[in-house]
């Protein structure tokens, strides 16, 4: 069996990492160079930056945060937001990311994944999909940093993907995000059960048993978080630990 990932999430907005709720209330965090030298110290397994604002205010992605990550850290890492080209998915590579993460553009132009995959291996493409429930057990896809619904059942967003050739993906809960009041089990196992790539669970987690139980009971293969790391409510250190004593598999 793989071992399961523990992946903080940094969003950066201006040069600065911050953090809110539900994609609101957007409070200033840490310099994403000082946090992600932090992150790899502690064990972390990967990281992901969003450029939360890129894709909303249609800008070119932050290249030398990029550079200036790949300088300092080992582990891997993707970023995402503002990308929307095979030329900004090169660039993105080419300054020291592993792997991009694509979600607005994905939605406007879904050649781009395969496109894409055929260009870098389905190894580098994440599809990132923000989901929120419209209806009860029904989930839909929203873009542009939460703001609009694209009317797309998030399910089967996510097997397109996968057959267009994304090789991960991210799904984060818009109605858990930030909330600490733990993983949306349902969106999650339901877009594990479906698909054969990985999925990354995001939006939720506030304490240790939300962790196991997002990577034990709906089958994600991953975990990212932002503000428990950010705030060291949950040091990684420890919670690998824990982890491991609840028979999870993880890289220590």
């Amino acid at each position: 069996m793989l071992a399961k990932r523990i992946i903080p999430c940094l969003d950066v907005d201006k040069g600065r990492v911050v953090k809110g709720k539900k994609f609101l209330n957007i409070e200033d965090v840490a310099d994403p160079v000082e946090l992600a030298k932090r992150y790899n110290r502690e064990g972390a397994d990967e990281l992901v930056f969003y450029d939360i604002t890129a894709s909303n205010e249609e800008r070119d992605i932050f290249l030398d945060v990029v550079e200036s990550v790949a300088r300092e850290i080992s582990i891997p890492f993707s970023v995402g937001g503002g990308i929307r080209t095979i030329d900004d998915i090169n660039r993105v590579l080419r300054s020291g990311a592993e792997k991009v993460s694509i979600n607005s553009a994905a939605v406007n132009n879904p050649d781009l994944i395969r496109q894409a995959a055929a260009k870098f291996g389905s190894q580098c493409i994440v599809l990132s999909i923000d989901a929120k429930e419209t209806a009860e057990g029904k989930y839909e896809v929203f873009i542009n940093g939460g703001r609009k619904n694209t009317g797309l059942d998030a399910i089967q967003w996510a097997k397109h993907g996968e057959q267009l050739g994304a090789g991960e993906l991210v799904i984060n809960a818009i109605d858990t995000d930030g909330e600490k009041s733990g993983y949306n089990l349902a969106l999650t196992k339901a877009i594990a059960d479906a698909v054969n790539i990985p999925v990354v669970a995001s939006g939720g987690a506030g304490k240790l048993e939300h962790f196991s139980t997002v990577l034990k009971e709906a089958n994600a293969d991953a975990a990212l978080a932002a503000s428990v790391f950010h705030y060291q409510e949950i040091p990684i250190p420890e919670l690998k630990e824990y982890l491991q004593k609840e028979n999870i598999i993880v890289r220590r």
